[in-house]
């Protein structure tokens, strides 16, 4: 998975930030790639179940930035923040736990295909958002993205007779977390950090509930397996990382370029891999999105000069 957009501070020039384009296009496919190939490390983590695994994740994420955050000394970041700073928080820990928990339930239950369809939706979502909430104007073509996004939508729902709710809860949960970060007024570190003081210490006493009631898998499985559900730390975070770093470095054009990486190696491994079932229909609506991609990204590139 990606996270939203970090802020517009520094991103016109990679000349601006030590290292320059070069480290930023490095750190900035490096996260995609990780994320792309990340359905291939969620699996492992049975016979943790979806809910246990997101706990494991959220725990040990917060767990891992409170390291980084000492070491980077940005605890001073964290002091005075308003209320409605913390509201804001506080929905975009929500949002992303819904995320990454349907992301997870999807990678280990054979619908890896369809949360890539919800990543790649997530930037039209994003605009959708944009017009409905912060009442800006499209341009014709973005609305004609958005079109045939709805129409993919119509054409998965008739040819498997139910809502693809997988693709449009993971496209709709990060588009409203991309909404929400862009007005929280701290970097990633910080931030990511302040999201783990919500979410962390919740996930840390189900983990031990989980444990004392005999329902946990971190004991009982060897030792493989509790270093695995530790990883998912490093997991989330490291990819985070580099994306930040590559954020700070490169135009947001080329990041909105470069994030279709991630949906696009998930869903070769969910067909070439994991042997995912492509009837006809679904891949008119993998069709669709791919052409509302290309001309939302071609529309915005021409509008960047």
């Amino acid at each position: 998975m990606s996270f939203a957009p970090a802020s517009e501070t520094g991103r016109q020039k990679g000349a601006d930030h030590p290292g320059g384009p070069g480290r930023g296009y490095a750190a900035a496919v490096g996260a995609y790639v990780l994320w792309g190939l990340s359905p291939a490390f969620w699996p492992l983590l049975a016979p943790a179940d979806a809910v246990e695994s997101v706990a494991h994740r959220v725990a040990w994420t917060f767990l891992g930035m409170l390291l980084v955050i000492t070491v980077a000394r940005r605890w001073v970041d964290l002091r005075g923040l308003s209320r409605r700073t913390w509201a804001l928080i506080t929905a975009g820990s929500v949002l992303i736990a819904v995320n990454w928990g349907t992301y997870i339930w999807s990678t280990t239950n054979g619908h890896v295909v369809d949360a890539a369809l919800g990543y790649y939706g997530t930037p039209l979502v994003s605009v959708l958002l944009a017009v409905v909430v912060l009442r800006e104007r499209l341009r014709p073509v973005q609305w004609l993205a958005i079109g045939l996004a709805a129409a993919a939508v119509v054409v998965l729902t008739v040819g498997t007779g139910q809502l693809p709710w997988i693709t449009l809860t993971l496209a709709v949960s990060f588009g409203l977390y991309g909404l929400v970060k862009k007005r929280v007024p701290l970097e990633p570190i910080p931030g990511l950090t302040a999201e783990g003081f919500l979410l962390g210490p919740l996930a840390i006493v189900f983990l031990v509930g989980l444990q004392i009631t005999g329902a946990g898998t971190f004991t009982g499985f060897g030792a493989g397996h509790a270093l695995l559900l530790v990883a998912a730390g490093p997991v989330t975070a490291i990819p985070l990382l580099l994306f930040a770093a590559g954020a700070r470095r490169l135009p947001l054009a080329t990041l909105g370029v470069l994030q279709y990486i991630n949906p696009t190696l998930q869903f070769l491994w969910g067909v070439v891999v994991a042997g995912e079932p492509m009837p006809t229909s679904r891949w008119i609506g993998v069709a669709l999105v791919w052409a509302a991609l290309a001309l939302f990204t071609a529309d915005a590139l021409r509008a960047r000069g």
